[in-house]
């Protein structure tokens, strides 16, 4: 491997847009999780796809680590150049393409964040429906598999991905899929790279499915006595066949984060945060449904929220969910985790979490898109700290092993990275071994990502 010679063949290529200055690198060696700081050699700033698949030849010929970089806010180290290399930086990427109304699909260049690409939607009365509380970008949101508070009712980036156009590790351009909503040609190339972690190709352009914007939108909060009320309330609710567009699980620990960090006053009980979309008819009686199941729990302290305003400021603090955490315990670090279940296993899975972390002296906080059984746990530890930090493992080892046993995942959105990959043998046991083949397949020099996913062969 020789970054150096990389390096010069690309300064060829990028002249000002390929920079090794400290701060930069620095930068984009930082990470919203508990990993250290891991700057690359260099940051690479492309601006089409013929120009990244112009980087990937000579990285592909001398052996350079290439690492995808959108907004930078994965949680699991997905960003990190961990064996140096180049991080490629999209923000240069960051256009709409093309919006097809008609036909309900956008194409778009990957650095483009969800909140731009909404906000170019804004006039035509469509949206893009995945919402991961971040404001990623859909190219970083694509790669992960990302999905968020609204995929109960919308799906996942798996489901609003239509097709790609990529680069592979050596500089060939592909396209996959198409704008037609199925498809039986050969095999599913647009959802192999979904989810991929940047490790199989370089994502350059999206076709993404889009949604009318719903003709009206309410929602509450509510707050329990027990977690296993408010769970039991989810599960009644979807099994009941309610149509909810978002349905938020918040402990109490979470509440008293949120509490502290937003100056709000929500008594430190059990919440669910919702939110219906339809006709005004049929949003008032899918929250007349929904209240009834509810109330059934013991709910208390219904607040609804039907201006814009009021909504947006729910949903504001529930996606500052991450620093809220981290307004608890200050000076420690967040090691955020998700697991996803089965929803009939989901009530022992949140109730378990709670009382490993409680037994293991952890401040934990739980919350979670619970509609589709996915929730998040997030643990305060000081990295400096030995036995807090192991205690923090511990917990999260615990919690991957128990999703499995519970026929679940040991990540429903968040993605393997760095954090999660000693756990990939025990989900997929010999599949490991056919993702090996495909990642040898596609990427024969281990340029693309290396060290992520799949782990080390024993």
């Amino acid at each position: 491997m020789t970054i150096p010679a990389a390096l010069d063949a690309l300064s060829a290529v990028l002249s000002d847009r390929l920079d090794t200055g400290t701060a930069l690198r620095e930068q984009h060696g930082q990470n919203e999780g508990y990993f250290p700081i891991t700057p690359p050699d260099a940051v690479a700033y492309p601006i089409n796809t013929d120009e990244v698949s112009a980087i990937m030849r000579p990285c592909h010929e001398h052996g350079c680590p290439v690492v995808a970089y959108g907004a930078g806010t994965a949680l699991e180290g997905h960003q990190l150049a961990i064996h140096g290399g180049i991080a490629l930086n999209f923000a240069k990427m960051n256009k709409v393409l093309a919006i097809n109304a008609e036909d309900m699909d956008a194409v778009v260049q990957p650095g483009i964040t969800r909140e731009e690409l909404n906000a170019e939607l804004r006039t035509t009365g469509l949206f893009f429906p995945v919402d991961p509380g971040a404001n990623a970008s859909i190219g970083g949101m694509a790669a992960t598999r990302a999905s968020g508070t609204t995929a109960v009712r919308y799906g996942t980036m798996r489901e609003n991905v239509l097709a790609l156009e990529a680069v592979l590790a050596d500089g060939t351009i592909i396209r996959t899929g198409t704008r037609a909503r199925k498809s039986s040609a050969g095999y599913d190339l647009t959802h192999l790279l979904v989810g991929s972690e940047g490790t199989l190709a370089i994502i350059t352009e999206l076709t993404v499915r889009l949604q009318g914007q719903p003709e009206a939108t309410s929602a509450a909060t509510c707050c329990f006595e027990t977690v296993d009320d408010a769970v039991n309330t989810v599960i009644a609710t979807i099994q009941t066949g309610v149509p909810m567009a978002r349905i938020e699980l918040i402990d109490p620990m979470m509440v008293r984060g949120f509490n502290v960090y937003n100056g709000s006053d929500l008594p430190e009980k059990p919440h669910l945060f919702v939110e219906f979309h339809g006709s005004e008819t049929g949003v008032g009686e899918q929250a007349e449904t929904f209240g009834e199941i509810a109330e059934g729990f013991g709910a208390t302290d219904f607040k609804w929220a039907t201006k814009t305003e009021d909504r947006n400021a729910l949903w504001r603090m529930r996606h500052q969910a991450h620093h809220a955490a981290g307004s608890l315990e200050p000076g420690k670090r967040t090691l955020t985790t998700d697991v996803c279940v089965p929803i009939s296993r989901l009530a022992e899975a949140v109730g378990k979490a709670a009382e490993d972390s409680k037994a293991m002296g952890l401040t934990c906080v739980i919350l979670g898109h619970v509609g589709d059984g996915n929730f998040h746990t997030g643990i305060r530890f000081d990295p400096d700290n030995a036995d807090e930090r192991a205690r923090a493992m511990a917990f999260s080892a615990q919690l991957n092993e128990q999703a499995i046993a519970l026929g679940g995942t040991i990540t429903g959105e968040h993605g393997i990275g760095i954090g999660k990959m000693k756990y990939m043998q025990a989900q997929h046991g010999h599949g490991v071994d056919v993702m090996r083949a495909i990642k040898v397949a596609m990427d024969p020099t281990n340029i693309l990502n290396p060290g992520k996913i799949l782990p080390p062969v024993a």
